[in-house]
This record gives C-alpha cells, sequence and structure tokens, in this order.
C-alpha cells in the first residue's frame, strides 16, 4: 500500500514498486488514473482506493477494509503529506493541525493498522515512512511540515523498537528537494530555486523515480537487518 499515489513521489514509489514486481493498492484524495496508466503499461497490477487521510477514522477503516478486500498487505509506504507555507507570526492553526493530521497524525495510525493485523496473524511486515531533510533542518517558512517531518523518524523509530523482534521492520526515506507539486513554488521562484541548486552535490533537483527505488530496497528482504533507519535521498544535501 502507497499513500499519496496519485502524483509526485507517491506515483514514483508505486511505479518503482510495480516494475519490480508487486503488487500495489494505491491510495489518494484524489483521481489516480495516470497512476493506474503508468503502471498498466508497467505490467504492474493497481489498484486505487480514495480516502481522505486527515481523518484517523477515515484512514483506519480504509486499511481495514484493503487487508479485508485485497489482503494480507505487506508493505505499507507512507507517503501522502501537505504542506504549508507562511512565517512563523503569521501561521494559523488550521494549517498546523491540517498538515499535522495527515503528515504524522494519519500516517502513525496506518503504521497502528498494519501493527495490529500482522502481529495477530503472525506475519511480518515492511513499514517504510516517508520523512524529510527537514527531519534535521529547520527550513523556514514551513512550521508545521518541519514539526511533522520531525516526528516521523521519532515515530520510526519508536515503532522498529516496539516491533523489530516481532518479524516488522519500520525504516525511512528522508527526500530532499524533488519535483512535485509540493515543490513548484519553490522552483517557481529563480532566486530560491537557484540557491536551493547551488548547495545540492549532484547538481539537480530529484525525481520521484529516486525515492521510489529507494523504497523497493526498505520493502525487499535485502533489508532485512534494518530497523529505526533513515535512508537520505538528497543527492547529497545533508551531507553539505
Amino acid at each position: 500500500m502507497v499513500t499519496g499515489a496519485n502524483t509526485g513521489i507517491g506515483q514514483g514509489i508505486a511505479l518503482s514498486v510495480g516494475r519490480a514486481g508487486g503488487k500495489v493498492i494505491g491510495v489518494g484524495r484524489s483521481g489516480m488514473d495516470e497512476t493506474a496508466d503508468l503502471l498498466a503499461d508497467a505490467g504492474a497490477a493497481f489498484i486505487a482506493v480514495k480516502a481522505d487521510l486527515g481523518s484517523t477514522a477515515a484512514a483506519q477503516a480504509m486499511f481495514d477494509a484493503a487487508w479485508a478486500e485485497q489482503g494480507p498487505i505487506d508493505g505499507l509506504v507512507n507517503n501522502a503529506g501537505i504542506i504549508r507555507r507562511a512565517d512563523a507570526v503569521d501561521f494559523t492553526e488550521a494549517d498546523w493541525d491540517e498538515v499535522m493530521d495527515v503528515n504524522l497524525k494519519s500516517m502513525f495510525f496506518l503504521c497502528q493498522a498494519l501493527g495490529r493485523k500482522a502481529l495477530a496473524a503472525g506475519r511480518g511486515a515492511q513499514i517504510v515512512n516517508i520523512a524529510s531533510v527537514l527531519s534535521f533542518q529547520g527550513g523556514i517558512r514551513v512550521a508545521s511540515y518541519t514539526a511533522a517531518k520531525s516526528g516521523v523518524l521519532g515515530i520510526t523509530r519508536l515503532l522498529a523498537n516496539e516491533w523489530a523482534a516481532k518479524g516488522i521492520n519500520v525504516n525511512s526515506i528522508a527526500p530532499g528537494y524533488i519535483e512535485t507539486n509540493n515543490t513548484e513554488a519553490l522552483r517557481a521562484d529563480p532566486d530560491r530555486s537557484a540557491s536551493i541548486l547551488g548547495r545540492i552535490p549532484a547538481g539537480r533537483w530529484g525525481v520521484p523515480s529516486d525515492i521510489g527505488d529507494a523504497a523497493v530496497f526498505l520493502l525487499s528482504r535485502a533489508s532485512n537487518y534494518m530497523h529505526g533507519a533513515v535512508i537520505p535521498v538528497d543527492g547529497g544535501w545533508l551531507a553539505r
């Protein structure tokens, strides 16, 4: 299961998993026709599920239904995320809550939903939570996003501590600056875009498949002894 599979990083992850032979359940709040077409072209199985991940109850109900209809589910990629930009002095409670609900709260409760099912069935599972370079840095004008992505790493480590001995791998990926809808405003600002690009040792913005291929690794047996780890896929941004 890949959340936020309708576009951007989530779409890239879904496509990489499909190309690697996985059956993908894509979750999104909007249509996923483009993702479905891409996976069909790759000869991969794809099931689209529409859900509002801003609601914990709706997210959990969606997962339980998907498990009953398509399960058992072997892997979960918590990718769905939103961002709100404003100076800290102007940041609203609504913008704080909306981001935290999708990016952190629903992420945890989807992990819990898979954990409950897998543990009850005596099955192993792989969970990949999408963090950010802002899990390590403060950033500017994205207070709730930075807070949520910092929390993603904390929850990843906590769940790894609780579930590693029970056959459930919980790890994360910290994307750098990737060409997605969330970074469109940055890429459209010539000064900010040049500043960001100038700091990336790889000399380019990332693309969704860069994250997708890392997710395939964390969903596979190749990462069996990895628990609570974070893989930066950032073109070297954090090394600078």
